[in-house]
């Protein structure tokens, strides 16, 4: 579903202007410059590098995304989205290239039944929309889920979304979906979430998700049977997301998830296929000393897999930065990245920390 940023403009060009727009066009873009501090010049040999990248010195300005689209309620019952996202992302080594693609493209059904909507299409899956939101800084970086390709932000699927009583302190949202929002769906396999969203209070907001997603069943390794006996290969994610804030004045938020995907690790001892454990933690806060100026900061730890025997993978991730607001709908954060990495001792190698700083820039143009 990816398209050459030039072609859809041609095709905005040719296509009819709207008679009286009736809908919400809604647009924004960030974006930085950053440059490179510290580098190890090993880091090459490292697994699961994706915090940041580059090598030391690199320095680049950069659009990370830029968002156009429209919002229209077709009645009463029946609204729909679509957005387009684009990119300018600098990758050291790699020919940068503008790309535009679709990002949501749904059809939401209100009070489907009482205080339920239905949603259909390209839209985000219930994993971490929420604790996005409360985060408040996707300028700054993802939530831990989406930075560590845990769970896409986008999915291709049937959704329902509501609330078990009026307050609205207790919602659900649960979906199915192609686990896929920018490929044609080639196999039967889905993926299926549900979460539970709390509100007992202003000030305290509480999910608990968790989601399968179904796969193709692999070949058993030790089978001598003719075809080989195969082995469930699902992958089964829960979270957990906790905030205190007082609105407008300061949120402090955590966020872990654990990931099982069965028979996805070779034990080195045994060489059995055994279950793959992948873990992490995101904590997390901002703080406004003024109506202009705020404080961000942010700590992961994640380890792809847990397993005792896997050393050298375990990443953490610091963000730390000041917020101007030198208008309502423009920010400048100057902040900073590091990324540490544990040590490999079978291999006697140890690793200097990624320190990346950044001027990032975020508007709202529509």
């Amino acid at each position: 579903m990816r398209t050459p940023l030039t072609g859809v403009f041609i095709l905005t060009l040719l296509l009819p202007p709207l008679a009286a727009p009736q809908g919400k066009i809604s647009g924004y873009m960030f974006g930085d410059y950053f440059y490179n501090v510290s580098r190890d010049s090993s880091i090459s040999k490292l697994p699961n590098v994706g915090a940041t990248n580059g090598g030391k010195s690199f320095q680049a300005f950069q659009l990370r995304r830029i968002y156009f689209g429209y919002d229209n309620d077709i009645s009463e019952q029946f609204s729909a989205r679509f957005r387009l996202e684009g990119d300018f992302t600098a990758v050291e080594g790699s020919a940068a290239a503008q790309k535009i693609f679709i990002k949501d493209a749904f059809l939401r059904w209100k009070n489907i039944f009482a205080g339920s909507d239905l949603y259909f299409g390209v839209q985000p899956p219930p994993a971490f929309d929420i604790s996005e939101s409360a985060w408040g800084y996707r300028s700054l970086e993802k939530t831990i889920m989406d930075l560590r390709g845990i769970i896409s932000s986008r999915d291709f699927g049937v959704s329902l979304r509501g609330k078990f009583d009026e307050s609205g302190t207790v919602g659900y949202w649960v979906m199915v979906a192609n686990n896929s929002s920018t490929n044609a769906e080639n196999d039967k396999y889905k993926r299926y979430y549900a979460l539970i969203h709390l509100r007992p209070s202003k000030n305290i907001q509480v999910t608990i998700h968790g989601d399968y997603k179904d796969q193709a069943r692999i070949n058993n390794p030790k089978s001598t049977a003719i075809p080989p006996a195969t082995l469930s290969n699902g992958v089964l994610t829960g979270s957990v997301f906790l905030a205190y804030s007082e609105p407008e004045v300061f949120l402090i938020g955590a966020e872990g998830f654990l990931q099982s995907t069965a028979h996805g690790f070779t034990d080195p001892k045994t060489l059995d296929l055994v279950s793959r454990q992948g873990l992490g933690i995101s904590i997390f806060g901002w703080y406004n000393v003024s109506t202009t100026l705020a404080l961000v900061g942010r700590y992961d730890y994640y380890d792809p897999n847990s397993n005792s025997v896997v050393k050298g993978d375990v990443r953490n991730y610091i963000l730390g930065g000041l917020s101007w607001k030198p208008d309502k709908n423009v920010s400048v954060i100057p902040n900073v990245q590091v990324e540490t990495y544990e040590a490999q001792p079978n291999a006697g190698r140890s690793f200097d920390a990624s320190v990346t700083a950044r001027l990032t820039v975020y508007y709202i143009f529509l």
